[in-house]
């Protein structure tokens, strides 16, 4: 009987063994069969490209000369050649005013001149032979200089009565009409020269170390939807606003067909740390916690797991600061079912359509 026991025991322990080997090794296999083989991935080669960052702002354009055109002297109009919203060329005359005495007065210069000259060269004629002192003659000379005084000062008088375009641009509105009576500083229209416009907006003090002159910039109004205007940082302020703590950046943009106006409030985009780098898709980083990975894809078949580190992000991709080299074979899908040296095997498609699709 107790023969019987002991080998029945021994039976037990044995079976037990057997069944506890089965359940030890369970978990593997069933992992192995989850897996089903090698996991289907798509690669993309490592390469360097273009990179850059943008700083987001709001802008102001303004005209690059601006002036508003007033009177030098208390007049009446008596022409007026512009219209509201021409445009004029330096110099160009926009309004006349009367100058009746002034224009006697001009031709009165001009008659003694003439009589002067007259009366010089006949005195140094006859200075020349000795029949009349040098001092007649310096005194001739005086008098020419005093008539040419003169008419100098009456054609500054008939200038003040035309007024003309101090540089070329766009018009206003006409504030006058013939008959006003205008003054010192009565306005008389604005002159804007908008053939290219600056635009000044603000950037934080901590965008500073970024931004340059030469920067290009893309800018959007809400009055053309859906277009964009080109242009560069022209130069930087000099002091940052204490309270604020932002400095004042002015860029320009030609403006040729003169859609942009004087005031209007533009979203500006400028690129910023112009440099070659590398980037993936965001898809292709396995974050953990504060480490980041990618899978790069080995000769002999199989997953190498690699940590990486972050740069710059943009919307659907990541620069690879450190972690990858040129000519890599970063895995961009199916990246979910990988474990560190997971078999592989690569899908027929598009490997580099997958990897500029983060871009």
């Amino acid at each position: 009987m107790r023969a019987f026991i002991i080998v029945f025991l021994l039976a037990a322990t044995a079976g037990a063994g057997y069944w506890w080997s089965q359940a030890a090794d369970a978990p593997a296999e069933a992992s192995r069969r989850s897996w089903g083989g090698p996991v289907p991935v798509a690669v993309a080669p490592v390469a360097e490209r273009p990179l850059s960052e943008t700083i987001e702002a709001l802008g102001t354009t303004v005209a690059r000369e601006s002036v508003t055109i007033t009177a030098n002297v208390t007049e009446t109009v008596s022409r007026v050649a512009f219209d509201d919203g021409d445009y004029v060329t330096a110099g160009d005359v926009l309004v006349e005013l009367t100058s009746a005495e002034e224009s006697s007065q001009l031709r009165e210069a001009q008659v003694a001149i003439e009589d002067a000259q007259r009366k010089l060269d006949r005195l140094r004629d006859l200075g020349s032979r000795s029949l009349v002192s040098a001092s007649e003659v310096d005194d001739a000379q005086a008098v020419l200089e005093s008539a040419e005084a003169r008419l100098a000062t009456v054609r500054a008088r008939i200038g003040d009565r035309l007024i003309a375009a101090p540089f070329g641009g766009v018009l206003g509105f006409r504030a006058v009409s013939v008959g006003t009576l205008v003054s010192p500083g009565t306005t008389i229209t604005t002159l804007d020269d908008i053939a290219t416009v600056n635009v000044d907006f603000t950037i934080p003090e901590t965008a500073l170390g970024a931004i340059r002159t030469g920067a290009p910039l893309v800018a959007k109004s809400v009055a053309y939807s859906g277009d964009e205007f080109a242009g560069v940082v022209k130069s930087i302020g000099s002091r940052i606003d204490p309270i604020t703590r932002s400095v004042l950046v002015r860029a320009e943009m030609p403006n040729d067909d003169q859609r942009l106006r004087p005031g209007m409030l533009l979203s500006l985009e400028i690129v910023v740390n112009e440099r070659n780098g590398i980037s993936v898709p965001a898809r292709a980083i396995v974050q953990e916690t504060v480490r980041a990975f990618v899978f790069v894809a080995q000769p002999d078949g199989t997953a190498e797991r690699r940590e990486v580190t972050l740069g710059a992000r943009s919307e659907n991709s990541v620069e690879i600061v450190d972690g990858l080299a040129v000519g890599d074979q970063l895995i961009v899908t199916g990246i979910v079912k990988l474990r560190p040296g997971s078999a592989i095997t690569v899908r027929d498609s598009g490997a580099s359509d997958a990897m500029n699709a983060g871009s």
